[in-house]
């Protein structure tokens, strides 16, 4: 019995959409993976003591991060050395932080990336304004210098300095001390000098420019420190700069100062990556004046953020940040749907790249699957027609070998739309029949 042309219809469709169906479904399983992971809703950011300048620039960054689908965990540490190694440690849950410049090794720089420097941090020297101002670091041989707290990153820079100056232990008195004593101790003549790394709005450096008992020290050899240590550069500050009323400081003074960096992870999520640089660019290239107009001290808006770093690449999504902006998407939408659609988009391309071509495909291969049939009977019906001679042996073969044919040729089942092209072989058929026909009604010796 034959199946009906609706039923082989849908049989054939049945046979063509499975393996198009499981192809699709290997392709699109490919396209997710190209898809990057979705980035996390937090990010941990180490960002000193309360009301440091790191910790008071965590927060800005905070007030960015809201609405963006992301949050951001200022995590308080005891300063730029403890961030340096947060960071390190894979399990201190710490993605980013702040570190001061002249801190980093070089195995640092193999795990951590920069996103930009954001301020510059002075290496302040304070002596006792009683004593007889110094010029040069040599001049500290043999005197009371405090060098930061224990541990610290003022410690390690301030040590580094000394010893390129021949001041060590062995010649002068270096002493441990936690940087907000620092104005008590000089004006009790417990030291004579201090080193502190601050940003110039830190607490501690603007008590010690109020001291009558501390006095900035000018380094006649600032350039010269400078050219021998990349992560340092010369600032001068201009007399009276700091209080025009008290004329602080009294004379034009040489200062050396690194610049603080913020600095991650080199697999943390690009996303995130891209909305701290955007944070950073939106925090520290506002201006910064103060009551009467006046800039912050060290502060010229266009200046920070650096898209530079001396101690760490440069984040490529930092770079394209600062070269190019908020990725397109961003700019019109909040950050966590332009993820979700960025994400989508990734996974669109690849995955309309194969199912375009495999649904143009699928017809073809419909079509092949029916025609198929009627062309292998195509096949053996010309395959008779060849071997026809005028013998009655192969008249009565060939007559056999029709008659099989057109008998499975019958029992064909082709959907209603190729109707024509089973028509079309019967046809065919029965010219081969009659041929046969004319043959039989010849006789052999004609």
């Amino acid at each position: 019995m034959r199946k009906s042309s609706g039923f082989v219809q849908v049989r054939e469709l049945l046979f063509t959409a499975v393996p198009v169906v499981a192809l699709l479904a290997v392709a699109f399983w490919l396209a997710w993976k190209l898809v990057p992971a979705p980035p996390p809703n937090t990010l941990v950011i180490g960002a000193a003591t309360p009301g440091s300048p790191y910790h008071e620039a965590a927060k800005r960054y905070a007030e960015f991060f809201q609405g963006s689908g992301v949050k951001l965990v200022v995590r308080e540490t005891r300063g730029s050395l403890d961030n340096l190694s947060l960071l390190k440690d894979e399990r201190s849950g710490v993605d980013a932080a702040f570190l001061q410049g002249g801190l980093a090794g070089a195995d640092d720089a193999q795990v951590l990336q920069s996103v930009g420097r954001i301020f510059f941090e002075p290496v302040w020297i304070f002596e006792r304004a009683e004593a007889t101002p110094i010029s040069r670091l040599a001049d500290l041989k043999g005197k009371r210098v405090i060098v930061g707290p224990s541990g610290s990153g003022t410690e390690a820079v301030a040590l580094r300095l000394l010893a390129s100056s021949g001041v060590t232990r062995d010649n002068a008195t270096l002493v441990n001390a936690e940087l907000p004593t620092y104005p008590e101790t000089l004006e009790a003549n417990g030291a004579d000098a201090g080193f502190l790394v601050l940003a110039p709005e830190a607490r501690t450096v603007k008590r010690l420019f109020d001291s009558p008992h501390a006095r900035l020290v000018s380094l006649a050899q600032a350039d010269a420190y400078a050219q021998r240590f990349p992560f340092l550069s010369r600032i001068e500050l201009k007399q009276g700069v700091v209080d025009f009323a008290r004329n602080v400081p009294g004379v034009d003074s040489q200062v050396l100062s690194t610049t603080a960096a913020v600095v991650t992870r080199k697999d943390l999520h690009p996303a995130l990556v891209n909305l701290l640089t955007q944070a950073v660019i939106h925090v520290h290239a506002q201006p910064r004046v103060g009551p009467s107009g006046e800039n912050a001290l060290l502060h010229r808006a266009g200046v920070f953020p650096l898209a530079e770093d001396q101690e760490f690449s440069l984040s490529p999504d930092a770079q394209r940040v600062y070269k190019s902006g908020p990725p397109f998407l961003q700019r019109y939408m909040p950050f966590y749907w332009a993820v979700v659609v960025d994400r989508f988009v990734v996974f669109l391309v690849p995955a309309l790249g194969i199912l375009v071509p495999t649904l143009r495909f699928a017809p073809t291969l419909y079509t092949w699957r029916v025609r198929r049939r009627i062309i292998y009977w195509y096949k053996e019906l010309k395959k008779v027609e060849a071997g026809i001679t005028p013998s009655p042996t192969d008249v009565a073969r060939a007559a056999g070998e029709v008659e099989r044919i057109e008998e499975a040729v019958n029992r064909i089942p082709v959907p209603l739309a190729f109707a024509n092209q089973l028509y079309d072989l019967r046809q065919h058929i029965d010219v081969v029949r009659r041929r046969l026909n004319v043959l039989k009604a010849t006789p052999e010796d004609a």
